[in-house]
């Protein structure tokens, strides 16, 4: 009520100056003033008003910042963070010296040099000087700022020390999904052609691979099905559409044969050094969990469209982009616990945001994160790693709805055709 109070009477002080502008102007037209006519006493006013302008307009920039100083963030709760609030502070420091001395002299020289009919503005056509010192000051001052900027970055993007702990950040509209590894401490690889309900990050094991392969093969048994029995009475355009996506499907089988086989050549030549080595035991969760003061490399990923990974409260921020893995070092310094103390609120959470406009859900794409002491991490990944991927079920190879070699007639719009569509058995193809 009281809000709505305030803006009334704010509403209506506007109305009445607008009000007391209008009858300003019907007295100066009884007086014979023209509006266009400007005394040296309408000068004068101007000049001390902006003056008053000037104080009014600081005050009003210095009440903000105390008047909202608490609703910006805290201290960082990350390594990488101190460094960046740091550069962040002496660029403030910066602008607040160019701020306040350029809008002081521009109100100054408003007021002080009010016009006078009897004075002459002095022409100046060019003096190297001044050019030299409003060109170089600024160029100095900017190749120091850009310096220390790239030795911030240069540590935040350096590589991440031997044996850094993995975390996959997996972004997709609109939902995050997070990838811890299991005993063997690393992630396993991963490829987006093996992506379906039981495998949403596409994790190459022997298992995954094989349950993709059988999904192709029902799908493509059950087109054949469909054309065998219903192709003569099908229109032309859905008749081509069912034969191109067989096809498409048996490039699709081709292309996972290929992975399955370099994949076994790549585990045959490198071993465990191999990354196809160490996705069956990897955690997929929709929880997100870090340990305190300990090094964390975060691989992120998208499926569809660029998402952005941003934590505020840790001062990282990076995109995720589709068909490319980005990555971000960094190490939380304090648990969530702490930062509810620093913040006074016991229902803080660090949160883990998407920074792009993704879509129309855009704002669903939230996850709380958990920072916390390394026995509480352990016992949390103790009882996450109970249920790790190890890849889809492997399913029996579904028979052929159409024998190997058969042809199936279908109707076109012109005669009937003799349309070679072969079929799937065995989790092979034949061509």
């Amino acid at each position: 009520m009281t809000k709505l109070l305030i803006i009334v009477v704010l509403v209506l002080g506007v109305l009445a100056i607008v009000r007391l502008s209008r009858v300003y102007e019907l007295t100066a037209t009884l007086r014979g003033k023209r509006e266009e006519e400007i005394t040296d006493r309408d000068n004068r006013m101007n000049a001390r008003f902006m003056w008053l302008f000037c104080i009014l307009y600081f005050g009003f920039f210095l009440w903000l910042l105390f008047r909202y100083s608490d609703r910006m963030l805290p201290v960082s709760a990350s390594e990488h963070g101190v460094w960046t609030d740091q550069l962040m502070d002496v660029n403030w420091i910066i602008i607040f010296i160019v701020f306040f001395i350029t809008n002081t002299l521009l109100f100054y020289f408003a007021g002080r040099y009010v016009f006078d009919k009897n004075r002459k503005a002095y022409y100046l056509a060019h003096n190297n000087k001044l050019e030299l010192i409003w060109t170089v000051i600024p160029a100095i001052v900017l190749i120091g700022i850009i310096i220390y900027g790239l030795s911030i970055w240069n540590r935040i993007t350096a590589h991440s020390p031997e044996g850094t702990a993995q975390v996959e950040l997996y972004a997709k509209q609109f939902d995050w999904t997070a990838r811890y590894p299991g005993k063997d401490g690393l992630l396993g690889a991963t490829d987006y052609r093996l992506i379906n309900d039981n495998n949403p990050l596409g994790i190459v094991t022997k298992g995954s691979i094989q349950t993709r392969l059988m999904e192709l093969v029902v799908d493509i048994n059950a087109t054949v099905e469909k054309l065998k029995n219903e192709g003569e009475y099908l229109p032309p355009t859905q008749l081509a559409e069912l034969i191109d996506h067989v096809e498409k499907q048996k490039r699709m089988m081709r292309k996972i044969t290929n992975l399955k086989v370099m994949m076994e050549q790549d585990i045959a030549e490198k071993g465990e050094a191999s990354s196809y080595a160490h996705g069956s035991d990897d955690v997929v969760i929709k929880e997100f969990h870090l340990p305190v003061r300990r090094d964390i490399e975060l691989v992120i990923r998208s499926r569809d469209v660029i998402h952005s990974a941003y934590i505020p409260h840790l001062r990282m921020q990076m995109n995720a982009v589709p068909g490319m893995p980005t990555r971000f070092h960094m190490k939380p310094t304090i648990t969530t616990d702490s930062m509810r103390v620093v913040v006074e609120d016991d229902k803080f959470d660090f949160v883990l945001l998407c920074n792009k406009i993704c879509g129309a859900s855009h704002f669903n794409m939230q996850m709380p994160l958990v920072v916390e002491s390394q026995t509480a991490y352990e016992t949390w990944y103790a009882e996450a790693m109970k249920k790790p991927f190890e890849g889809a079920p492997v399913a029996e190879v579904p028979a052929a709805a159409v024998a190997v070699g058969d042809t199936v007639f279908v109707q076109t719009d012109t005669s009937n055709t003799a349309v070679v569509v072969t079929a799937v058995a065995n989790g092979s193809t034949t061509h």
